[in-house]
């Protein structure tokens, strides 16, 4: 959820819940001989590098990525996996067909599995993607697929797609009055990137793995991370999210085992070059010390509990609601959609009551009779009801120090339990305690040396916040189901 200073409150809401529909995306010399003018005591031309090829930036484009910034949690800020991440790029970038194609990467601060590209050649990978690879190669593997489709032009094609289909990316304070959003629309906020065909993929595969290879990493390094986020995606099965932070690469690019035998296939053809490496080593010293999964700094899910250590409060969802906190609220759905909870925070003047507040017009279908002033947990609150064609609405301003806190409630039809639910879940809301604001530190990935009498089972058990250790541990790592690990490997942990 966006902190205080992050956020505004300049817009009117109607009685009735919208998501926004946003397409993804925009459409998106040599010189001559002077030898023979230089005089014997000229001093010796140096050959300038030659400058990056630039990335064409449009008004769409910048827009395009901001949004993408805004969804993903933001810029992951590390200067050595920056450097690290440049550096493989400019490599790919030399040994492809388009050397004057232009690339920018942008590392986002989000623990999903994922990357893509813009027409424009911007690429995007998460910190998720980064823990998951275990070596450059892998991480070249990435992003030359994601080149290929720049360079293939799929990525404008399925701009296309996603601009025709006008995908719904958010839930936004400005509610209209379209009788045919519902609730469950009202909650979503997936930020969905339209797939990939399946040809689109396996030519992506076959041009990404050739410029790896000319660039003289390991053709190999594709097929194992394809093996690793295949086996990622299972640990994740049965669970589902929100939060387009939490949407992964299998959703826009499909793990199937006949791509993993394909990259086999494709890597077989390229006699391992001259030099060919995974540079393991460099790539576990830039993921030391990365931060893992959700990054409580920004609020955090746990069940149906919203913590924020960092402003210091909790509250706890109603029974059979699903809680995401993604990049503009707090969302709740209940099962089956026909209820939903959006909390944020807003900006009130500390002279203006809370009431009048809730009867000031930000939100239409206020009815000013029902308006009532609160105490919860101590702090000043104010409830009110309101109305609109499909939907009902309760809803509740709560200060807290310097801020105000929105929990609006929607529901297609009153009734005692969606009452109970709004009241129990404000009633929630309390300040963290310090040993709970301590605790939660955010996860990290730690590179350790295995010393002797390591195994995966003893070091798995070292693993910290995270379901399956064992089975998570060897994801993580690269191992088989089968594989041990050795002395002095250095491997991965999740650790806080």
């Amino acid at each position: 959820m966006l902190e205080r200073h992050e956020r505004g409150d300049g817009r009117r809401l109607r009685a009735a819940p919208a998501a926004l529909c946003l397409v993804l995306g925009t459409a998106l010399a040599g010189c001559g001989d002077m030898g023979r003018f230089q005089t014997a005591t000229a001093p010796p031309t140096v050959a300038m590098p030659k400058p990056k090829p630039a990335v064409a930036q449009t008004p769409a484009t910048e827009k395009e990525h901001e949004r993408i910034l805004a969804s993903y949690g933001g810029t992951y800020d590390d200067p050595r996996l920056e450097s690290l991440v440049s550096k493989t790029v400019d490599r790919l970038v030399a040994a492809s067909d388009r050397p004057d194609q232009g690339y920018k990467v942008t590392i986002l601060n989000s623990g999903a599995v994922n990357a893509f590209a813009l027409p424009n050649g911007q690429l995007y990978v998460t910190r998720g993607l980064l823990a998951l690879a275990s070596d450059t190669s892998e991480l070249s593997s990435v992003l030359s697929h994601e080149m290929a489709h720049v360079l293939s032009k799929h990525a404008a094609m399925r701009e296309d797609q996603a601009r025709q289909a006008a995908i719904v990316t958010r839930v936004v304070t400005d509610m209209s009055n379209d009788p045919d959003l519902t609730a469950l629309a009202l909650a979503k906020t997936k930020l969905t990137m339209a797939s990939f065909s399946r040809k689109q993929e396996i030519e992506a595969d076959g041009i990404g793995v050739g410029i790896s290879a000319r660039a003289h990493f390991d053709p190999y390094g594709a097929a194992r991370f394809l093996s690793a986020m295949e086996r990622n995606a299972e640990l994740k099965a049965g669970k589902s999210s929100l939060d387009p932070r939490a949407q992964d690469f299998t959703s826009s690019h499909p793990a199937t085992p006949e791509r993993v035998q394909n990259a086999q296939t494709i890597a077989r053809q390229y006699a391992a070059p001259e030099g060919a490496e995974r540079d393991r080593e460099t790539y576990l010293a830039a993921i030391d010390n990365l931060v893992y999964g959700e990054d409580p700094s920004e609020g955090f899910v746990r069940g149906r509990r919203f913590l924020h250590p960092k402003l210091g409060f909790t509250f706890q969802a109603p029974d059979n609601f699903t809680l995401d906190n993604t990049a503009q609220a707090v969302i709740g759905v209940r099962d089956g959609g026909s209820q939903a909870m959006r909390f944020d925070v807003v900006r009130v003047p500390a002279e203006q009551s809370l009431g009048d507040y809730l009867n000031s017009g930000w939100m239409e279908g206020v009815e000013k009779a029902s308006t009532e002033d609160l105490t919860i947990n101590g702090f000043p609150a104010a409830s009110a009801t309101a109305k609109g064609d499909q939907w009902q609405f309760k809803v509740y301003a709560l200060r807290f120090g310097s801020d105000v806190y929105r929990f609006i409630f929607a529901t297609r039809q009153k009734s005692t339990e969606s009452d109970r639910n709004a009241r129990e879940t404000v009633n929630s809301f309390r300040r963290l305690t310090l040993d709970e604001i301590q605790a939660a530190r955010p996860l990290r990935i730690k590179v350790i040396t295995v010393q002797p009498g390591d195994t995966v089972e003893s070091l798995s058990h070292r693993m910290a916040g995270v379901d399956h250790p064992a089975e998570r541990f060897r994801v993580l790592n690269g191992l088989d189901r089968n594989a041990q690990v050795k002395v002095r490997d250095r491997v991965k942990i999740v650790a806080d």
